[in-house]
């Protein structure tokens, strides 16, 4: 029985979410396994849009085991709204489990990313101010850090905290000018919300483990993509985890040897959000149109996404580090009456041309764009049902792609729905369940 990683292969926002609850809806397991309420993961269906930042896409199917993984950073109080939130549209929680070696996102961290930003001016790196990158931080610190687990154990906390925020105390008030927390503040909260999560709260390595060993459909949900990738992506302009297909392992304690297949999902154009390099970003009346068109502003924090034409090189270089089986090419119907649509095939930097990413990210700076030009296509195609209703055009920018990848395209997006999916000859062999 598969297990699937299903993996970003551009900055993000590649409508991870859809894929997932599209194939969640044939699988025991939905797993997720790094990043924390930065993420924006959208499923649409029967006239609702439910946005995911920690919860796997997976729990709208009550048949699913749901696990958060220990490669998240979590913020209780986030994560109540979004379990309070989905109660009320009627979904089932009692599928859902958090791993006890989850780290908590504390009050402090929320406020040293915002001032570490302030002070940063123009070389920000563009952060969800969610303290996220300080959460990570101190997981490798170590000391410093509360874990899930540690959350729940009230008397662990009590002792835990007050040699943390005296740490970080002197911090806020030394370096950034800012006012102290109070500890009795903190602690009080952080009880409020143990009480609330403390059901979910467990061993998501042995149920994880178990499921794997008992052969059940397992799919595992990357956040963010590729190229946010703390180690592979375009630092310092980067996530502070592991978005790679290999962050499965990292992010679950599962073993390589477990996974049989990489999805990874690529948006039919680029978005970016925050600061970095982006070779293939529009400006202007043409990056406003695509924004508008495509709906392309932060399920998370509502901010404009920079937008462009689709970048081979990081394409490549994504399909190579995430060793993907095979893609899903996301939001085609956006691209509908564009007279022409371009990809980039090559870099010029200080007159060299680069068909492939330059380890060193930096030079993506001075990166002028090599396009090459295709023919568009027009007309509405959110009803097409089958690769047969697609326009020509559409379908020679399909085989295009696949080759930028060298990997067969599965699964083509018309829309955001679920019922705007169609499965191609290469998807139905890889993914025989989607078409019964």
């Amino acid at each position: 029985m598969p297990a699937i990683v299903v993996v970003g292969m551009q900055w993000g926002d590649e409508a991870k979410g859809k894929i997932v609850d599209v194939l969640s809806r044939h699988m025991d397991v939905c797993v997720r396994y790094n990043g924390g309420p930065n993420a924006g993961h959208k499923v649409v269906f029967d006239g609702q849009t439910h946005v995911h930042h920690v919860i796997p896409a997976g729990i709208h199917n009550p048949g699913t085991l749901c696990l958060v993984c220990d490669g998240l950073v979590i913020d209780p109080k986030e994560l109540s709204v979004e379990i309070d939130g989905l109660r009320k549209r009627g979904v089932r929680l009692d599928n859902l489990h958090i791993s006890q070696s989850a780290h908590v996102i504390m009050p402090w961290h929320k406020m040293v990313e915002r001032a570490e930003e302030t002070k940063l001016a123009e070389g920000k790196i563009g952060t969800t101010l969610r303290g996220i990158g300080p959460c990570y931080a101190d997981k490798a610190r170590r000391w410093s850090a509360v874990r899930m687990g540690d959350l729940v154990n009230l008397d662990v906390l009590r002792t835990k905290v007050p040699p943390i925020l005296q740490h970080y105390n002197a911090m806020l008030a030394c370096v950034y000018g800012a006012e102290p927390l109070e500890l009795d503040a903190v602690l009080a909260e952080c009880e409020t919300y143990a009480k609330e999560l403390a059901p979910y709260i467990g061993d998501t390595q042995a149920l994880l483990q178990d499921a794997v060993d008992a052969g059940k459909r397992t799919v595992f949900e990357g956040s963010q993509g590729t190229m946010l990738d703390l180690d592979q992506g375009t630092f310092p302009f980067v996530s502070s985890s592991h978005p790679i297909a290999g962050g499965a392992c990292l992010g679950t304690g599962v073993g390589p040897r477990d996974i049989n297949e990489v999805i990874g999902v690529v948006k039919a154009y680029t978005s970016r959000v925050g600061e970095g390099p982006f070779p293939t970003e529009l400006h202007g009346d043409a990056a406003s149109n695509l924004r508008e068109k495509g709906r392309e502003y932060g399920s998370t924090t509502g901010r404009p996404r920079r937008v462009g034409w689709l970048d081979a090189p990081c394409l490549s270089f994504a399909a190579r580090v995430n060793s993907v089986s095979a893609i899903t090419l996301q939001s085609v119907d956006v691209l509908s009456d564009f007279p022409t649509v371009k990809i980039c095939r090559a870099y010029r930097i200080n007159g060299k041309e680069y068909t492939r990413l330059p380890s060193d990210r930096s030079l993506l700076n001075l990166a002028e764009p090599v396009f090459e030009e295709f023919e568009g296509w027009t007309g509405d195609i959110t009803g097409a049902k089958s690769m047969a209703d697609l326009p020509a055009s559409l379908h020679s920018y399909v085989a295009t792609v696949e080759k930028v990848v060298s990997a067969p395209v599965a699964i083509v997006s018309v829309g955001p729905g679920r019922d705007q999916t169609i499965l191609t000859d290469a998807g139905k062999k890889l993914l025989p369940f989607l078409s019964v």
